[in-house]
Parts: C-alpha cells; structure tokens; sequence
C-alpha cells in the first residue's frame, strides 16, 4: 500500500541507476544549496511521456540557472531508460528500475499494463517532487492518469518565485 508523503517532509533515501552509468540518492545532490526535481514517467510505453520529457530537456538549462538538478525516473528496464535518452537526447539524469514497493513508499499510483503490447510490468502514474535546498519537500504532485501533469514552465517559474520570494512550504497543518 501506498504511503502519503510529508509536505516539508523528505522523500524515502532510494538510490537508483542512470543510464550511461553511475547512480542517483532521491535528496542528495551534487553539492550543497541546490533543488532536486525530480520527475516520476511512466515509461518508454507513454506517448505522453515522451512529449513530457521532450518538454523537460528544452527548460533544462532554464532549471540549472535555477540552482535546480534534474532527474527523471521510471520503472523501465535500462533498455527501455536507454531508449527513451536516446530518442530525444535528454542531456539530464534518467534513472531506471523503479520497483513496485519503491514506488508505494514514494506514494506514487501505479498501474497494471492494460495488455502485453502496451508494457510488460506495473508502472508508476507521473508525480513531480520538488526538494529544495535543504533537501526538504517544497512541491509534491501526484497524478493517477497519464493526462493530469505539473506544467514544466509554470513548475521552473515557481521554483524561481519560491527562491526570489522565500516562499515557505505550504500544506504543512496536520
């Protein structure tokens, strides 16, 4: 069963392979005072990823002046991660491998294949987790629908208002 996430809180310590090598720590990045965005994709099956992760390596530049690192994550088997850089030459993190009791304990929704030729595993349901400087959880968006996604350009906007702004994390009353 799936988990709720903490607003403010951090995201469970997993640490994945990338493709072309090494591995990424949901939480950690490369060096002190950056984001951590991080995009869950259903997989290399999802059309709708495909023009999402497009979108993604456009505003890349944009999220690293915004002192913000990129890693986008799915289920996929390496071949499938593989694949999905290849066809739209992401210059950002793709980590692969996800597994169904890792995706529960990030809260994430998953699904079932709806037939072999769509996939051959349970996948994860797009989400967006925005950690900021401090590693904690600014932004959590969860979808259960391949449609219902963060908009890459509002989402670079806000990350940049938040830190202009001193925006505090919202959603934190129990």
């Amino acid at each position: 069963m799936s988990q709720k996430l903490i607003s403010g809180g951090t995201l469970p310590i997993l640490t994945l392979p990338l493709v072309g090598g090494d591995e990424v720590t949901l939480g950690k990045t490369s060096r002190p005072g950056l984001w951590q965005i991080v995009i869950i994709y259903r997989g290399l099956h999802c059309p709708l990823c495909h023009k999402y992760l497009k979108r993604l390596e456009e505003l890349r530049t944009g999220f690293a002046n915004a002192n913000a690192e990129l890693v986008a994550i799915s289920g996929d088997p390496l071949e499938k991660a593989e694949k999905m850089v290849s066809t739209h030459g992401l210059q950002f993190p793709v980590a692969y491998g996800l597994t169904v009791p890792q995706m529960q304990e990030l809260g994430l929704y998953v699904s079932d294949p709806r037939s072999p030729e769509e996939t051959d595993r349970p996948f994860p349901e797009p989400a967006t987790f925005a950690l900021n400087s401090d590693g904690r959880l600014h932004l959590i968006e969860l979808s259960n629908t391949p449609f219902n996604r963060a908009d890459l350009a509002e989402l670079l906007d806000t990350v940049e208002w938040v830190q202009e702004n001193d925006y505090p994390i919202r959603g934190t009353h129990c």
